[in-house]
């Protein structure tokens, strides 16, 4: 059966054509394990939906099992519903809301004390992202993550020392395309900012000439080069010395995003010492060795690489263990595609030399998208659906789209006296409640998921 958002035109039909012909069957959920219009107290909930057989149900411990739903009139905004489905969640102690305008669905997981987003999609995505729904709010997910925890719960209690959980690991994220101009930086500080207030420690590199992500995590504070105190002491000065630049001294403190990330920096003396960094031996491997003297400082690093075939392009992936790659996909970015995979063949190649497994591809994340209405609901799922067809390559399931304040928070300035000079912040910092914002927040938790950080 599918399901078609153009035939949601009230509330009424969201909860029969969205909720009752399609999302709950479709999620496992017989009618003995869900309820609809339910009271309890002062609340008053659409639908109420259970991975288990209760009846009469009971609102008690068991309950984080269970899924409220709510159905929202197709022009309602969401966002204007979320401080509702909070209070019920956290109130009546419930696991996942889903709020749905039929247009647009959400669902929210409880933290006890508040809720947060960890999906999101559109109606016309839905038959696609069915799987990833299931995954998270399906009736055999939830029994089986309520075992899961059981487990956990008697491991705890017969290993209270935690002898047998694993070692900590820093994960290194190489954010890579080849082609220029589809959302590389933004990508990169944004998620190092949802990343680091999911309280992961984070350390951003810049190996771009361009250093743009150095300006855009507000390090570059001089308007001349006279006063240029980044020169001296940056990435290219990590990659020229084994012995003296650590990362630990390079790195800067970055207020972007509260709390501080911290930033190496990049500086456009890159571009014209490469050739001689690419005669220099072990050149290759200085990054991964500095590294390793800060692995237990840092939970993630994430490191934004120039839009090129280069030197720096190719350490940087041979330093990562996880690749991200940002496309806007059109088709100049979908053809580079071919590129990125010939280039990451040959990094593996080298990788293998020195006993390092091949760079784990997260998948190409769909950034910079067009808000267009006709857009979204035509052109970007054929777009989408091109790219595991022709590039044999996944597509993450976060979309990072096009939007205002994304711009505005990057183009914010401050009054140094009489000079002006950057001070951009994320845009989870910008505006928090913002679509924006929620988009690099699902990214997050994508990204933390794929990599076992979660």
């Amino acid at each position: 059966m599918l399901f078609n958002p153009e035939l949601c035109r009230n509330e009424s039909e969201v909860e029969s054509k969205l909720i009752v012909q399609y999302l709950l069957p479709q999620l496992g959920y017989t009618p003995d394990t869900w309820h609809q219009e339910v009271a309890v107290g002062s609340i008053r909930l659409d639908f109420l939906a259970f991975a288990a057989q209760v009846l009469p149900f009971v609102l008690d411990a068991n309950s984080p099992l269970s899924v409220v739903m709510e159905a929202k009139h197709p022009k309602q905004n969401l966002n204007n519903h979320v401080s509702r489905l909070r209070h019920y969640l956290t109130s009546l102690n419930v696991g996942y809301g889903v709020l749905t305008n039929g247009r647009e669905i959400r669902i929210y997981e409880n933290l006890n004390s508040d809720v947060r987003l960890i999906f999101q999609c559109s109606g016309q995505q839905i038959e696609t992202k069915l799987g990833k729904i299931k995954q998270l709010i399906g009736r055999e997910s939830i029994k089986n993550r309520h075992i899961f925890t059981e487990l956990d719960s008697f491991a705890n209690q017969h290993n209270p020392k935690g002898q047998f959980k694993g070692v900590h690991s820093m994960r290194i994220i190489a954010v890579y395309h080849n082609k220029g101009g589809v959302g590389k930086t933004t990508t990169v500080v944004n998620l190092a900012a949802a990343i680091r207030k999911k309280g992961k420690r984070v350390l951003v590199i810049d190996f771009d000439s361009q250093a743009n992500t150095t300006f855009a995590t507000g390090l570059v504070k001089f308007d001349d080069e006279e006063f240029d105190d980044i020169k001296e002491s940056n990435v290219l000065q990590i990659l020229q010395s084994e012995e003296l630049f650590p990362i630990s001294e390079v790195a800067r403190k970055s207020n972007f995003c509260d709390p501080e990330i911290d930033v190496v920096p990049a500086h456009i003396d890159l571009m014209k010492n490469e050739t001689d960094l690419n005669a220099l031996d072990g050149s290759r491997l200085i990054l991964i060795e500095k590294l390793e003297y800060v692995k237990s400082k840092y939970d993630i690093v994430l490191i934004d690489t120039p839009p090129s075939l280069n030197l720096y392009a190719r350490i940087a992936l041979i330093t990562a263990d996880y690749l991200i790659i940002p496309s806007d996909l059109k088709p100049f970015a979908n053809q580079g595609l071919v590129n990125v995979k010939e280039f990451i063949k040959g990094v593996n190649t080298f990788r293998k030399q020195i006993r390092k497994p091949p760079i784990e591809i997260l998948g190409v994340l769909a950034c910079k998208i067009s808000t267009n209405n006709q857009f979204i609901k035509h052109t970007l799922p054929k777009r989408l659906e091109s790219i595991p067809k022709r590039y044999n390559l996944e597509v993450m399931d976060t979309v990072i789209y096009d939007r205002d304040d994304l711009a505005k928070c990057a183009e914010r300035t401050l009054l140094v006296g009489d000079m002006e000079v950057a001070d951009p912040i994320s845009v989870l910092d910008f505006k928090p409640d913002s679509t924006a914002a929620q988009e690099f927040e699902l990214l997050a938790i994508e990204v933390l998921e794929k990599i076992g950080l979660s």
